[in-house]
């Protein structure tokens, strides 16, 4: 029957005892979870928690590390340090708030004579850059600046002075080329393995020397640990120091009164140019250069503003600017046609081919024709008559090198025993120089010229004959004997430079060894100690024939010394013999043609020791502009005064 009282009655004891359970399980489930989780925490990872709050109360302070100096090769400074205090803002601790931020920069702007703009604009600019990195708004900040911040530290939060080692040049522009510049590694350097080391802020070599051997000449950062309060402001004693490590020494092969004497002759034409000064029985550099050239220490500058950025490193081939891109090394990076310079080379390959017989004669007559209706003449159209090797090199014959040049082309594949001498002697590729980039330049060849033709003359060549031409692409025609006999007198599609040059003319002055040029002379350490030895192997050996390079070698010494020689006005009379070829290459600047200046010295000539190569652009005659300045460089080798020079040569023109 229905109980009216169902209403008022609770629930059964069965059902609280179950809801009871059901509660007293959560509680134990949810108390063995605190429980746990304490234990964890506690017992666990107690020891990390505690280390991380310790660390809260200690900052790591990197001290950096000097680079080491590099000298000379008698230990004239080229590069050494100096410390600098640099004003600098750390991203994580600026204020948030733009306002706070913008008053920060406003309290800073007198400090620095900077507006709070141009504060901004540094650090949004090295921020992006490299965003984990202090921004540097100053360098070589005066002492009271830092006695002020550190009396209002908390003024200026992320603001801190630091000290650290700047790199500078005694010596000015001297071997800029060679030394290089460094700066702060960037994101893209951090992922690369030989960096793995390093932090944002550090510094690294960007070219030269300084960065060829970087890994030698960074040193390794030390760091101090010390106490700080919740600002991050050190509040108490030092905890731990690591010292920093200097990075080793470095000692050039450079001798700096040869490097400023050649940097001196080439620049004194105002023209671009390069030069190299080398020893022919190791590669040692003792000298290397170009013109224009640059102050490095404007590159190792916090911030490189945009305009002097675009002054160094222009277009060196801006048709606007003939003295553009100072940053390029025109002795090794420059490409141009090598003129007469190039014909030891050609008559080496017509020697060792048969295409010339020692003591042959070949009647100049002051015209070639090759057979094509293109009638060739020599320079000034002189007439030479009948000439052996030995003349034809002394007065620079160019229809004696033109029949050469036929007598030795072949119509197809990498061409004949032309190409292959020029490749030998290290045309058309790289030297190995141990320091920045350079130009492999250009052996033409049957093959390439052919190549280039049937391609850019197709029905799908991707360019029109007009825009392949501009781009230096080789469309007009296919190989011809013409194309042999150009570069039988260093014309034509051939492309070298200093370098090549002196590495060729090396071979020639030691008996066939392929040196591989390079400036590092020793590494050592800061104590002195010598690390290394830098002394690298020729790369290879070529067999020439003694009584050949006899006969070249003769031919080159009467070019300079003997009356009728190409360069006997810069050097007849010189006290120490010298075996030296002129040339005067024809190229174009601006759509116009013009004559690139060559001169190539071996000296002593009995007994040679050194090669000096120089070409100045648009500076005509090899013997007008390239011969003088090689001159004043083997003045500084062989020890030379230019007082006894002219001394000699008046006297020799009143005996004449």
């Amino acid at each position: 029957m229905f109980d009216p009282q169902w209403r008022q009655r609770g629930p059964s004891p069965a059902q609280l005892q179950l809801r009871v359970a059901v509660m007293a399980g959560l509680a134990l489930v949810l108390f063995t979870v605190i429980f746990f989780r304490l234990w964890y925490l506690q017992v666990l990872s107690g020891e990390s928690y505690r280390a991380q709050a310790e660390n809260n109360r200690v900052r790591e302070f990197t001290v950096q590390a000097p680079r080491g100096i590099i000298t000379d090769r008698d230990g004239e400074p080229l590069v050494t340090n100096r410390t600098a205090l640099e004003l600098q803002v750390k991203a994580d601790e600026l204020p948030e708030r733009p306002a706070k931020r913008r008053r920060l920069f406003e309290r800073l702007a007198p400090l620095t004579r900077k507006s709070p703009e141009e504060i901004r604009k540094t650090v949004r600019e090295q921020f992006k850059e490299l965003p984990s990195s202090p921004a540097t708004i100053q360098r070589d900040v005066p002492y009271e600046t830092v006695y002020y911040l550190r009396e209002n530290q908390r003024r200026f939060p992320g603001v801190s002075v630091e000290r650290v080692y700047v790199r500078q040049y005694p010596q000015g522009d001297l071997a800029a080329h060679i030394l290089g510049y460094v700066r702060e590694v960037d994101a893209e350097e951090l992922e690369d393995p030989r960096f793995d080391t390093l932090r944002p802020g550090d510094y690294v070599g960007k070219a030269g020397v300084e960065h060829s051997y970087d890994s030698l000449l960074r040193g390794v950062n030390g760091a101090t640990r010390v106490q700080v309060d919740a600002s991050g402001n050190p509040s108490g004693r030092t905890l731990t120091e690591r010292d920093p490590r200097q990075g080793n020494d470095l000692v050039l092969s450079i001798d700096t009164d040869v490097q400023r004497a050649g940097q001196s002759a080439i620049s004194s034409f105002g023209l671009p140019g390069g030069f190299v000064a080398m020893n022919v029985r190791n590669g040692e550099l003792l000298a290397i250069g170009s013109t224009p050239s640059y102050d490095p220490s404007l590159l190792g500058r916090p911030t490189v503003p945009t305009s002097v950025a675009r002054q160094i490193f222009g277009d060196p081939k801006d048709p606007e600017a003939s003295t553009s891109a100072p940053a390029f090394n025109r002795a090794t990076q420059g490409e141009y046609p090598a003129g007469s310079t190039f014909k030891p080379v050609t008559a080496l390959a017509a020697l060792d081919s048969d295409k010339l017989e020692l003591g042959e004669i070949i009647n100049d007559t002051g015209s070639y024709d090759p057979g094509d209706g293109n009638i060739l003449k020599n320079a000034g159209d002189a007439v030479n008559g009948p000439i052996d090797l030995r003349d034809a090199l002394r007065v620079s014959s160019d229809i004696f090198f033109y029949i050469l040049g036929a007598r030795m082309n072949v119509d197809e594949g990498e061409g004949g025993p032309l190409q292959d001498w020029a490749r030998l002697l290290g045309f058309g590729d790289t030297t190995g120089i141990d320091v920045g980039t350079e130009a492999a330049g250009r052996v033409p060849t049957p093959q390439d010229r052919n190549e280039h033709f049937k391609e850019n003359t197709s029905p799908d060549s991707p360019c029109g004959e007009e825009v392949c031409i501009e781009k230096g692409e080789i469309t007009d025609r296919p190989w011809s004997i013409g194309d042999n006999i150009n570069l039988a007198v260093g014309q034509g599609d051939l492309l070298t430079n200093p370098l090549q040059m002196a590495v060729s003319y090396a071979a020639l002055a030691n008996g066939g060894d392929i040196v591989r040029p390079h400036v590092g002379l020793r590494v050592e350490d800061p104590s002195g100690r010598v690390v290394q030895e830098i002394e690298p192997a020729p790369r290879r050996h070529v067999e020439i024939d003694p009584t050949a390079r006899t006969a070249v070698m003769e031919g080159l010494r009467a070019a300079a010394m003997e009356p009728g020689g190409t360069s006997y006005n810069v050097f007849g009379g010189y006290p120490v013999e010298i075996a030296g070829k002129t040339g005067t290459a024809e190229t174009f600047f601006q759509g116009r043609p013009y004559d690139q200046s060559w001169f190539v010295a071996v000296a002593p000539y009995d007994n040679p020791k050194y090669v000096v190569a120089v070409t100045i652009e648009r500076g005509g005659f090899g013997a007008d502009t390239a011969a003088p300045a090689a001159r004043q460089i083997l003045n500084e080798l062989l020890d030379v005064k230019e007082e006894k020079i002219e001394q000699v040569q008046a006297d020799q023109a009143v005996y004449e």
